[in-house]
């Protein structure tokens, strides 16, 4: 008999094949397979209105996901270490204090108080990460200690918080979104807290595979094809679907720069490996 997701199967047949088939459906059937075509039709919508000059659309088209956030609180203002949950006045008088009640161990070291690499080696044992965790980007010494403790729950906090500003930033998947510059802004700090680091950040990765295929290869070109230099080494059916082919259609189709461009980002992401792979060679040997 007719069950319904066979219906709604011939129904999708019916839509880009009517011709082979021939029965009745009925007109209203549960949705059981998602359009994908959702994201361009938005992102075709958005540069109507915005030729035409009307008002700015609030629809988020960032893979067929809910609505963006309120921007009035700016990135950037996430990437200042705010003051700890000690009293105001406990860290007052803290400063007062002489340096050996500073590395004294029996409570933790506040980190807008952090100014020095000896005061890092000083008091690794008792840091704490701002609630925060974009700030840790533009602090140098905090992301020394990234690389020195490898907490798991310093980098799946860092995961969510970068995962979820990509997402709300991005100019060429949220609808009519005017802040081009402090979104490359943004992609500039990630870059430059990758290299510091020596690996790229999983969100950043999951972003790239998410929205290069939506990339037009114009908005922030040099900033993506940066982080793309960062992407970790991966099954090659992911990197051909997710990373390749995406940048294959902007290859063939775009100036002579972009060409240079895409080969010199793929050229570093191949040194990148290289040196990843010699580190860890190492260390095994070694071990």
């Amino acid at each position: 008999g007719m069950q319904s997701h066979l219906q709604a199967l011939l129904s999708l047949y019916k839509l880009f094949c009517p011709e082979q088939v021939t029965i009745t459906l009925p007109g209203k059937m549960k949705t059981y397979f998602k359009n994908s075509d959702g994201p361009w039709k938005a992102a075709i919508t958005a540069v109507r209105q915005r030729n035409k000059g009307t008002s700015p659309l609030s629809q988020a088209v960032f893979l067929g996901t809910s609505q963006p956030q309120s921007r009035k609180r700016k990135w950037n203002a996430q990437l200042v270490i705010p003051a700890s949950s000690t009293n105001t006045n406990n860290l007052e008088d803290s400063k007062e204090k002489n340096s050996v009640y500073l590395y004294r161990t029996s409570e933790s070291f506040p980190v807008e108080q952090l100014r020095t690499f000896p005061q890092l080696l000083q008091n690794i044992h008792r840091l704490e990460f701002p609630s925060q965790m974009g700030s840790v980007l533009t602090n140098p010494l905090l992301l020394h200690y990234m690389n020195c403790v490898k907490d798991e729950s310093i980098y799946l906090r860092l995961y969510y918080w970068m995962g979820q500003m990509l997402q709300e930033e991005c100019t060429w998947c949220v609808v009519d979104n005017p802040c081009e510059e402090e979104f490359k802004n943004f992609l500039e700090v990630i870059y430059k807290a990758e290299c510091f680091l020596q690996e790229g950040f999983s969100a950043c990765e999951e972003f790239l595979y998410k929205t290069l295929p939506l990339w037009d290869g114009c908005c922030c070109r040099s900033e993506i094809l940066k982080l793309v230099s960062w992407i970790p080494l991966s099954s090659f059916s992911d990197i051909k679907s997710y990373l390749y082919d995406p940048l294959a259609q902007l290859f063939f189709t775009s100036s002579i720069y972009f060409k240079c461009s895409v080969l010199e980002s793929l050229r570093e992401l191949l040194q990148n490996w290289l040196n990843c792979n010699v580190i860890q060679g190492d260390s095994e040997f070694s071990s």
